[in-house]
């Protein structure tokens, strides 16, 4: 099952860590890149392996490594791909072609490990470079690892010599509204989840409820945190309720009744084939949990 949530942890806190793994978040992103500072990397890099190597009847465990960019990801994957991480969180890639290269990594940290090839996923923070906002369509051809899109509002900005990301009413300002509806095309483009990005202010619970509301109909079906307290409302709203699933089941059960046409009369309203596609995207996001 895709997770909702992502809650984001330094992975030199394990404090921090043992809260984040109890937040019920479906996963939890061991963080060595910004949230740690330099100095603090090779103790980063023990923890997240320790942490792999125990218990694991919770939450996925992700890492979020340093940019490929850095001369910092090899030896964090070095660290943690032998503990068997759900997946890498890539930050600041500037097109695909940074995906297909850590795809080859992965595949020789996998074999020298003993693990079956491919089972780690890669999720970019597609994004947070100049370059990548033109080439948010090219995930297309990442290949099978390619978990989901997701987008941050901060690195970008702070590129281009932006001074903030949000205008004084709070809205995004243009370059992130942009590269926000980019990453949803672009992961529509390539088959995968798009990942909404985090809400910044974890003490406002309605800011939050309606930031990933919003992002839920614009078609994010999950989303990134940074504070344990989020997760709840996170996920709630990514999962769909009763109500969405009753209406999914009633449009598919309209089509199957009317076998090849191409629109159906459903409670007074007429529906075609986009409506039965997002129904089955609705009921395949069901939860048993």
């Amino acid at each position: 099952m895709t997770p909702r949530s992502f809650l984001f942890v330094p992975a030199d806190a394990p404090a921090k860590i043992a809260k984040a793994q109890a937040s019920g978040a479906d996963a939890v992103i061991l963080d060595i890149e910004d949230s740690v500072a330099l100095s603090a990397k090779p103790q980063a890099r023990e923890v997240a392996a320790q942490t792999l190597a125990g218990p694991r009847a919770g939450p996925e465990l992700w890492v979020r490594v340093n940019p490929l960019a850095s001369g910092l990801a090899l030896a964090d994957l070095a660290a943690v791909i032998p503990h068997a991480p759900a997946g890498i969180v890539l930050p600041k890639p500037d097109s695909v072609a940074d995906v297909v290269t850590l795809a080859h990594y992965l595949d020789a940290f996998e074999a020298a490990a003993g693990l079956a090839p491919g089972r780690t996923r890669i999720l970019p923070i597609a994004t947070e470079t100049p370059a990548s906002v033109f080439s948010l369509g090219s995930y297309v051809s990442a290949g099978p690892r390619l978990a989901g899109l997701t987008w941050g509002a901060e690195d970008l900005p702070a590129a281009i010599g932006a001074t903030q990301s949000r205008n004084p009413d709070g809205s995004l300002n243009d370059l992130c509204r942009m590269v926000r509806s980019l990453c949803l095309a672009g992961a529509a483009a390539a088959g995968v989840p798009a990942i909404e990005t985090v809400y910044p202010d974890f003490r406002d619970e309605a800011g939050l409820r309606a930031w990933a509301e919003a992002g839920r109909r614009e078609g994010f079906t999950a989303m990134l945190a940074i504070h344990p307290a989020q997760v709840a409302v996170i996920n709630a709203v990514m999962t769909p309720s009763a109500a969405d699933i009753a209406a999914a089941r009633a449009v598919i059960a309209a089509f199957a009744a009317t076998p090849g046409v191409g629109v159906v009369a459903l409670d007074g309203k007429m529906l075609d084939r986009p409506h039965l596609t997002q129904a089955q995207k609705t009921l395949a996001r069901m939860r048993e949990d």
